[in-house]
């Protein structure tokens, strides 16, 4: 029989912690007094319910933070999406399915490369060693090349391509000259491999120039290279008569 409270007329099981004796002690034999924390946030485990405090010398508050950090991490490894199971090679991982043991293949002999244009461009090769053009050279393409060249390469490398454009006069890093003897005796295609993947300050520019523009500049570098030190032997017959006329007086 409980004690009653003669000032205010409560039980004593209803002043400690509110509701009906008999009700608590059906609900939770043993563990009376005790907050439980649910371990998975999902309400039918009930079988990770733990007391807040078990250990009477750990804190409540730490057990709480303690159990909501265990609930993350099973909460965590249950839901990863990340394909981690899926079969796949990392790059130059070996392989044991290819009999030369490597899982990156090569590329099927005269592949070519996908053109935006939809033109046909040069199977996979090394184009920087290439010595010629991959089309007819026409004054069309000269024209263009030299448009080209003054749009995206005189900023940096000036209209005579000594290297002092613009941006350079106004302390930007200074390229090469196209008038040293290493440039003057590289491969055109050299000069297309540059602009497509960049080199030392240089970035790629093969998002804004096409690959047969990358071809027509590298043909009015050439040109360039050419006028520079060119002599009157160079030109042909019809202009050279011209010039040794006193054509070239203007």
């Amino acid at each position: 029989m409980s004690r009653v409270n003669q000032s205010h007329g409560d039980t004593e099981p209803q002043r400690r912690g509110g509701g009906d004796a008999e009700t608590r002690g059906q609900g939770d034999k043993g563990t009376r007094g005790k907050i439980h924390v649910l371990l998975f946030p999902f309400p039918h485990f009930p079988c990770l319910r733990v007391p807040l405090s078990p250990c009477p010398l750990v804190s409540p508050s730490l057990w709480l933070r303690g159990s909501v950090a265990i609930s993350l991490i099973f909460f965590a490894a249950a839901c990863r999406q990340d394909m981690q199971d899926q079969p796949k090679y990392k790059p130059l991982a070996p392989s044991r399915f290819f009999s030369d043991g490597k899982s990156a293949r090569q590329l099927v002999e005269g592949t070519a490369p996908y053109s935006p244009e939809g033109k046909a461009t040069q199977p996979i090769t090394d184009l920087s060693k290439m010595t010629t053009l991959p089309f007819a050279l026409t004054p069309q393409v000269m024209n263009r090349g030299q448009e080209r060249f003054n749009i995206y390469c005189s900023p940096c490398h000036g209209r005579l391509g000594y290297g002092n454009g613009m941006v350079v006069q106004r302390g930007f890093r200074a390229p090469p000259s196209f008038h040293i003897d290493r440039l003057r005796q590289a491969p055109i295609g050299h000069f297309y491999d540059v602009m497509t993947n960049g080199f030392g300050a240089m970035p790629s520019y093969a998002d804004k120039v096409a690959p047969d523009d990358r071809w027509a500049v590298a043909t009015y570098i050439r040109a360039l290279q050419l006028s520079q030190r060119a002599t009157i032997n160079d030109a042909p017959p019809e202009e050279r008569a011209k010039l040794q006329s006193g054509g070239q007086k203007q």
